[in-house]
């Protein structure tokens, strides 16, 4: 029979490790400046899960919307938040703002 304690100690590395392999999932960032993506396209690395972190720097609300994506996200204005996506394969996933379409573009781009 195994010792309780090993069994913690074990349960212990395992949690410590997944958190690990949270960490290792590269992160992008994103600004909402004057109803614009900043930068308009974001190159990441394919098959990999991403951290996107979009920060509205505006003063009203955008919605970060992609269809190829599957996301759909509100960012009040002066908010931060995180988006995760993928992993990808190669190609380019548009995105766009839905409350500022014709200037919210953007695409990422998955290589």
């Amino acid at each position: 029979m195994v010792p309780f304690r090993f069994l913690l100690a074990i349960l212990a590395l395992l949690a410590a490790g997944l958190g690990c392999a949270r960490a290792a999932e590269p992160e992008m960032q994103l600004a909402i400046k004057n109803h614009r993506f900043e930068p308009a396209e974001l190159k990441v690395p394919a098959g990999q899960r991403i951290k996107l972190v979009v920060h509205n720097q505006d003063a009203t609300a955008e919605e970060f919307e992609s269809y190829t994506l599957n996301r759909e996200k509100v960012v009040p204005g002066g908010a931060k938040t995180t988006i995760y996506i993928g992993p990808l394969t190669p190609g380019r996933y548009a995105f766009f703002g839905e409350y500022n379409q014709a200037t919210a573009q953007g695409a990422v781009i998955a290589e």
